[in-house]
């Protein structure tokens, strides 16, 4: 027993130790750029959060106070905050979790910090049904945004530690947080032009959701670097030389695209890893002191001496020089002919512009006294994020509008246009005539009528091009209609739509929700707030305002009601059918059904999962079309609004939007079945024809592994042909055995599973 007490203590004194040492390491980073009395409250705030999380420890055991620290050190060392943004770091988590509140803050480090705690607090209390607690604590984190962006990039480095540390967490929590990583963070940090770590979070997303082909590509990046390595030394050799008899003074990074750039690759173009030939991108730092005015043509000067060895390809230059993006990110990308008949990606720019496009913005906002304002395009950024929460979004499913609207705009390029006088507007990608009138004012938007681009008469629904001079034509009789939502993409343009029209749909939303009632009433059901909720998802609306709405208009027609009720008694009568242990089947979160779960399976280690197949008869679930889950998928299950529980497999293509909108409705779920069951799966299948492919193809399926064939597509062409397979498997084993001999068969060069959402019908 003293033994144990005593190792104890050793543990307990090594810690403490540990903690200082982090503790010293952070000033050690900040002391470049500490004055006055900085070193001072950063000790306080140190002191503050060792005391409100004194016996506190994290999932994996060590000291809660490891994890501010290193918050802090990310924001100090990767970010590039100063004391403001390291104090709000080492409190970021002090009011949610203790008993201090904003108030304390406030007091002991003034209203900047406690603005910032404030915040990052996530909101308490119990979320109603068809809300997202997620998407309203979003909204919270982003109305402080729009006065002090230091917000999001504490936020930022929280989720980045987070991510590092995901390993201690359970699978479930990994998903969760993994997939709202991927859906919301690392997007921000795009737009924030936190290049290192957008990569980094998305790499550790893969890492934790897809682990066997993170694993696989970065065994492949390994095996092939010094082939690469060899191959960019050949490359830049005669740049190099030129370079120096020039008298330029430049750096050379041969940077690997990122492993989940490399997979995302794979996906989209259905090839493996032996097909992505664009694995890298060589980069030329150019060292100049000079003027920022003289850098562009510095850049251009190694471009040109790029060109004199290598064809350039004329459709892959992109010029970010003139005109950067809206992160700040400034470079000249150029794709060339390599010797060896490879075409590289060619990046070239300055040291100052690799160091912004590497940070972002955030390595140069220095914030004196009260000025937190960000000054270049990213200001205009938060113009735009302050005026989409500023309009609309007061319905109950509003968090979850503005965060699709928010997310609308984080990875969009954007389009370079003129007006008439020559003014240079900079909207996102795919932005019409009509975007554009919004842009310049509200009451052009709202009149116009039709635009002209460069001289020629076009429609409002027109989409606009890199160095249009746009000129909007109105009307005075002209006003907006719902069509107009349809056209429009930027967020204002959106806003202004939705108000003009916001005074009409009112009184149709108002007549609509009278007529329900009185529907209601003469089909006998209490028009509670759960029922119109089960309406909106029976009816597939997004809100129920639109849902009135739609009944107010008469596009959905009365009697369609009697369908609801139907449905509605059908489902009622299968719950009370339903086991007595299963009676709440109605729960609205993932809690209340694990509760139910874990009263059906009693003690056993699992008893918090569902169970397909073996929960059949107890819990009312479906195989989700999207994805279309076959035995073996590792998979989870959401609980619907209004169809029980859906089970998705984890790589469908809406995991990361439900898992980030709606963590409180996902559960735990695995495959348990002792019935035999078939699942339909698809492969897409391509190679040379050759006579007797189909027949050697068919014989593989339905002679050596007794497959049912629900269809087969075969179409050649010119000697290639690509089919599509519909099949009836037992289980993901099976599905891949087939996948391996189908793979072997001569002339079969590429066999894919493809999900059930690409599935023609036949």
């Amino acid at each position: 027993m003293e033994q144990h007490v005593e190792a104890l203590t050793i543990d307990l004194e090594q810690e403490r130790k540990d903690i200082l040492k982090k503790y010293r390491r952070l000033l050690k980073t900040a002391k470049p750029f500490l004055k006055d009395n900085d070193a001072k409250l950063i000790k306080m705030a140190f002191n503050t959060s060792v005391d409100a999380h004194q016996n506190m420890r994290r999932r994996s055991g060590e000291p809660y106070i490891y994890h501010p620290l290193a918050v802090a050190q990310i924001v100090v060392e990767e970010i590039g905050l100063g004391t403001t943004g390291i104090v709000a770091a080492l409190l970021h988590d002090v009011v949610e979790d203790t008993d201090m509140r904003i108030e304390d803050i406030d007091r002991m480090f003034g209203k900047k910090v406690a603005r910032i705690i404030d915040g990052l607090t996530k909101i308490s209390g119990r979320f109603e049904h068809g809300t997202s607690q997620q998407a309203e604590n979003f909204r919270k984190m982003l109305l402080t945004l729009s006065d002090d962006v230091r917000v999001i990039l504490v936020k930022l480095a929280d989720r980045l530690h987070n991510m590092r540390t995901l390993d201690s967490m359970p699978r479930d929590k990994q998903l969760k947080i993994a997939s709202e990583t991927i859906f919301i963070y690392a997007p921000l940090a795009h737009r924030l032009g936190l290049y290192t770590i957008k990569s980094e979070l998305e790499e550790l997303y893969l890492k934790y959701t897809e682990p066997h082909e993170y694993r696989a590509i970065a065994r492949k990046l390994r095996e092939t670097k010094g082939a690469r390595d060899r191959f960019i030394a050949k490359f830049m050799d005669p740049i190099s030389a030129d370079l120096q008899t020039a008298g330029l003074n430049f750096i050379i990074k041969g940077r690997p695209k990122s492993i989940y750039s490399i997979w995302n690759k794979m996906r989209k173009q259905n090839k493996p890893f032996e097909e992505i030939y664009d694995l890298f991108a060589i980069r030329i730092v150019m060292e100049s002191s000079a003027e920022v005015d003289r850098e562009k043509a510095i850049c251009w000067q190694a471009y040109s001496i790029v060109t004199d060895h290598y064809k350039p390809n004329p459709d892959r230059l992109k010029d970010f020089l003139s005109t950067p993006r809206a992160n700040g990110y400034q470079s000249l990308h150029s794709t060339v002919m390599s010797k060896s008949g490879q075409w590289v990606e060619v990046q070239i720019r300055t040291s100052r512009m690799d160091e912004i496009a590497e940070k972002g913005y955030a390595a140069h906002w220095k914030y004196k006294g009260n000025d937190t304002k960000v000054k270049g395009n990213i200001e205009t950024w938060i113009n735009q994020v302050r005026e989409t929460l500023e309009n609309g979004f007061g319905d109950k499913t509003a968090a979850i509008e503005f965060l699709d609207e928010f997310r609308s705009n984080l990875f969009n390029e954007e389009v370079f246009v003129f007006t008439p006088k020559g003014e240079l507007k900079v909207l996102q990608s795919g932005a019409t005539a009509l975007d554009f009138a919004f842009d310049i004012h509200s009451e052009i938007g709202a009149h116009c009528m039709a635009a002209k681009v460069g001289g020629i008469l076009v429609p409002i629904s027109y989409v606009l091009n890199n160095g249009d001079q746009v000129e909007i034509i109105t009307s005075s009789k002209q006003k907006p209609n719902e069509d107009w939502l349809r056209i429009v993409i930027t967020s204002k343009a959106r806003a202004r739509i939705k108000d003009f029209l916001k005074e009409d749909n009112r009184q149709f939303e108002s007549d609509g929700r009278q007529l329900v009632e009185k529907k209601l009433k003469i089909l006998g059901i209490e028009m509670t707030s759960e029922v119109v909720n089960q309406l909106r998802a029976f009816f597939e609306c997004k809100t129920t305002t639109e849902f009135f709405y739609r009944i107010g208009k008469g596009y959905i027609h009365l009697d369609e009601l009697k369908r609801f009720k139907k449905d509605k008694e059908a489902k009622e009568r299968k719950a009370g059918e339903s086991s007595a242990a299963a009676t709440d089947t109605n729960a609205s979160d993932g809690k209340s059904f694990t509760k139910i779960l874990k009263n059906i399976h009693g003690e056993r280690a699992d008893s918090d999962t569902l169970l397909i197949g073996d929960d059949m008869d107890k819990i009312d679930y479906k195989l989700a079309p999207c994805c279309n889950p076959i035995a073996g998928d590792d998979v989870f299950g959401f609980v619907t609004v209004n169809e029980g529980i859906k089970i998705h497999r984890t790589t469908c293509p809406n995991a990361a939007e439900l898992m980030s909108k709606h963590g409180n409705r996902i559960i735990k779920a695995k495959w348990e079945s002792s019935k035999k069951e078939a699942f339909l799966a698809g492969l897409f299948i391509s190679g040379t024809d050759r006579l007797g492919l189909i027949n050697d193809i068919t014989r593989i399926i339905s002679n050596d592994l007794h497959i049912n064939m629900r269809g087969l597509t075969i179409d050649t062409k010119d000697g290639v042909f690509n089919g599509e397979i519909k099949l009836y498997v037992k289980d993901k084993k099976h599905l891949d055995k087939l996948i391996g001999k189908l793979e072997v068969v001569d002339g079969v060069y590429k066999v894919l599973r493809f999900d059930a959402n690409l599935l023609t019908t036949s």
